[in-house]
């Protein structure tokens, strides 16, 4: 019988004799297994402290009224509290406000502290030592959670200036708040909030906790049958929904790159063990006459790749999160996708993730030895023994046709729409892109090697016919280098047409000469009318442009909308929106113009001349679109709307942006020094619109620092594809070189001619890669991205930087098959040839 000990010794012989190829087949799931970890434990922790806040401003609230962010009439404040089904409802004024000296606003809630206390209790405040319980009543008094003492570096007794209009106004703190782990966090009385923040009789939210027995649905439909326009009535769990949708096309994203380099790994593994199957096949052949079954040799490769599976998976854990901690602490916990920043910037490992990535490590390699498992399995043991056995794989003819649907099906899939707001047909059409190209290879190697040498010389045919000679193992070898180069070609085109187009649109959004407004989007900073007639009078200034911006609801399903009110009388909309296609002249439209962007056409599926019921000021305006516009800011969508029509319904006069077009010759030092001049407290930002780019791109470079990171990655990947597959393509064949110098080759010929198949061989991974590439970037582009984030980009080809990378590539490959083709002819002439006796 086959016992333990004969076994232990087939199953480590194959990582004895290919540790080098093992290590790297180890290496690159370690590496796909890192990045995604990283990728989880960041999205994680990211998700986990957005909904914990969350959480705690509901508390134990059933229902929550939203409305537009600027707030609606606290009339519908009695109207809920009073009904019959309503245990306790906590009225709020929910804030970002400028704090005066600082970029980053402060969350501030004005709450009703003894209604909260029975429905939000970590959000009551407690009064320091040295003051009073009347302190929570105090107009000038604000408590601050832990986090936003830490963050501002203020404790009790200190003061927070905050910006209101154009004034600041200082604000004692009093104390900080029940719930220690709070995200930063400002607390005060509802009415000294109403009235600070020039926000009397206006509320922006309402938590409500149900008697006991009440059917949740039924109360919340019944209640929104009674809420002006633009106000709903919103589950706890609907409303913390609509918060994360936000981020979740980002994350989604990341982890589907970091599940393609993981399976980039495995296709490492593939070829490693196929490789390994072949080089062994006279020892697997032995065994088997020694007594050992098929399945016991099948079962003995399984368990080589899932060892290596395992140690890849647990390297990269740890390497994982190592990566996590080290982009929280160089990003100081801002993600860059337009979240706020993590407090806790700290990586706190999930042992539950851990244990899935190992898992998807260790599948990952099995998926990627199992042919390869089951082929070694079948070897005739009679040939192997004889030293006539051959490498086969599936028919090309079979693999061919099996390619060729896969591709169909992928191009099918380009066309099904997303699936809950994700591009789940977009992702399997890349894989199968993927997948259908790998089983293509032999032909494309086949194809790609007679037409690069197309009538060249002999030295240089020659290899070539070599090549064509053993178009599986070519094929085998070219798989992991092909995922790795396709990957980062796609990333790179699809990164570069990102930015090129921002930049693009940034020229068409930035044509004035000045920009002004009132420091990061925030609800206590605005330009008031004293402000604007003050940049009037500015000697210099042409014309100017006011805008006002806020935040409504439009669908309750949905996060808010921007709704932005812009001086358009005089203005073409061509000359300051980055128009799409073509624009409908307000005369043959059968309500007010309504400039859209690209996203909320997408996201409400809305189109030219569609009638739009818009609320405003608790009523429902009615508009007709006139036009579409790009937008790469406002992720959730934003309509445009004329400002005079806007003061005309809400009598709001302020504006938060101002663009300033000035006199030939005018100094924009000596215009920006007097608009600083109306606001002695550095109430304003000003920039030129080169400043705002600048701004802008480098926003972007922090937003797709990750992705940057994974196409890192993804190279890295490639490169230890391409060392491993033209090492074990040239190390397969040792058994020539014996007859090759009895021929009368010589060592430095037969150097020569292989480090010429390894150049090849790397030449067509690169040809083959880049032409997928570039098609799956054009799937990324005009699929994922469009049903992800709703908006349009054009294509841009990095032409030097994939130059750079696949010059790299091929002088790795010279390298590496040199030194391979060095190791293979340098043994002695018996040993080369012994395979032959």
């Amino acid at each position: 019988m086959f016992r333990h000990r004969p076994l232990a010794d087939l199953l480590f012989a194959g990582l004895r004799q290919d540790r080098a190829r093992f290590s790297i087949a180890l290496f690159a799931i370690a590496l796909g297994v890192a990045l995604g970890f990283a990728i989880q434990l960041i999205n994680h922790q990211a998700q986990d402290e957005f909904v914990r806040a969350t959480r705690n401003l509901s508390g134990e609230a059933h229902l929550i009224v939203r409305g537009p962010k600027d707030g609606f009439a606290e009339d519908i404040y009695p109207l809920l509290a009073t009904r019959d089904d309503v245990d306790t409802a906590s009225p709020a004024l929910e804030l970002e406000i400028k704090v005066a000296g600082h970029d980053d606003p402060i969350k501030l809630l004005g709450i009703d502290v003894f209604r909260a206390s029975r429905v939000q209790p970590a959000l009551v405040p407690v009064p320091s030592d040295e003051d009073d319980a009347l302190a929570t009543l105090r107009d000038d008094s604000v408590f601050l959670s832990a986090a936003a003492r830490k963050r501002w570096n203020l404790n009790s007794g200190d003061t927070l200036r905050v910006q209101v209009g154009m004034s600041v106004i200082t604000l004692r703190i009093a104390g900080t708040l029940t719930a220690s782990d709070h995200a930063p966090l400002a607390v005060m009385d509802i009415a000294a909030a109403q009235q600070t923040f020039d926000r009397v009789g206006a509320i922006n939210r309402i938590d409500l906790k149900l008697r006991e027995g009440v059917d949740i649905a039924q109360a919340r439909d019944a209640m929104n049958r009674l809420m002006p326009a633009g106000v709903h009535v919103m589950t706890s769990q609907e409303s913390e929904s609509n918060a994360v949708r936000i981020s979740r096309a980002y994350r989604v994203n990341l982890n589907v790159l970091a599940l393609v380099a993981l399976f980039t790994g495995g296709l490492l593994v593939y070829a490693t063990q196929s490789i390994s199957v072949e080089r062994r096949a006279a020892q697997h052949a032995l065994w088997r006459a020694l007594g050992a079954t098929r399945g016991q040799i099948r079962n003995a490769l399984l368990l080589e790749a899932l060892g290596t599976g395992l140690i890849g998976g647990l390297l990269g854990v740890l390497l994982g999160a190592f990566a996590a901690n080290l982009v929280l602490g160089w990003s100081q916990g801002d993600l860059g996708f337009g979240a706020r920043p993590l407090m806790n910037t700290q990586i706190e490992i999930s042992y539950p993730i851990a244990g899935v990535m190992i898992a998807c490590g260790i599948l990952a390699a099995l998926a990627g030895a199992l042919l390869p498992a089951l082929r070694g399995a079948r070897i005739p043991v009679a040939s192997a023994l004889k030293g006539q056995h051959e490498f086969t794989s599936t028919s090309t003819p079979t693999r061919a046709v099996v390619g060729w649907v896969i591709l169909i099906l992928g191009a099918a899939f380009c066309s099904v729409p997303p699936i809950a707001g994700l591009p789940v047909f977009g992702y399997a059409a890349i894989a199968a892109l993927l997948l259908g190209t790998i089983a293509l290879l032999p032909r494309l190697a086949e194809i790609s090697l007679r037409w690069i040498t197309h009538d060249l010389p002999l030295s240089l045919s020659l290899p070539a016919a070599q090549l064509r000679g053993s178009l599986q193992q070519v094929s085998l070898s070219l798989a992991a280098t092909v995922a790795a180069v396709s990957l980062t070609v796609s990333m790179a085109i699809m990164v570069a047409s990102f930015r090129d187009s921002l930049s693009l649109w940034l020229d068409r959004v930035l044509p004035a000469d000045l920009y002004v407004r009132t420091g990061q989007p925030n609800d206590s900073a605005f330009l008031d009318l004293p402000m604007q007639r003050g940049v009037e009078g500015i000697a210099g200034v042409k014309r100017i442009q006011f805008q006002r911006s806020q935040q409504i609801l439009l669908d309750a399903d949905r996060p808010r909308i921007a709704l932005l009110a812009r001086d358009t009388l005089g203005f073409d909309p061509k000359e300051f929106l980055p128009i799409m296609g073509k624009t409908v002249e307000q005369s043959k439209l059968r309500a007010p113009a309504l400039w859209i962007s690209e996203i909320a056409a997408d996201l409400y599926g809305l189109k030219l001349g569609d009638l739009v019921t818009v609320p405003i000021e608790g009523r429902r305006v009615e508009f007709a679109v006139a036009g579409v516009w790009r937008d790469y800011v406002r992720q959730q969508g934003a309509l445009l709307i004329d400002r005079a029509l806007y003061v005309q319904l809400t009598r709001d006069e302020r504006v938060n942006e101002l663009a300033l077009w000035l006199e030939p010759g005018a100094s924009l030092e000596a215009v920006s020094t007097a608009i600083h001049g109306l606001s002695p407290d550095g109430g304003v930002e000003i920039a030129s619109p080169a400043e705002l780019r600048k701004i802008s791109l480098s926003v972007f470079d922090r937003t797709f620092a990750i992705t940057y990171a994974l196409e890192s990655v993804s190279i890295l990947i490639g490169l230890v594809g391409l060392s491993s597959s033209v090492a074990a393509l040239i190390l397969t064949r040792r058994r020539e070189f014996g007859v090759m110098r009895h021929l009368g080759l010589t060592r430095a010929q037969i150097r020569n001619l292989l480090t010429m198949e390894g150049l090849m061989t790397t030449g067509v991974g690169i040809l083959v890669g880049s032409i997928l590439g570039w098609v799956m970037s054009l799937i990324l582009i005009h699929v994922v991205n469009k049903q992800s984030f709703h908006w349009s980009m054009d294509l841009c080809m990095p032409w030097m930087g994939l130059a750079v990378f696949g010059v790299s590539l091929l002088a790795l490959a010279t390298l590496t098959s040199w030194w391979s083709a060095r190791q293979a002819v340098g043994d002695e002439l018996v040993r080369a040839v012994k395979h032959d006796w």
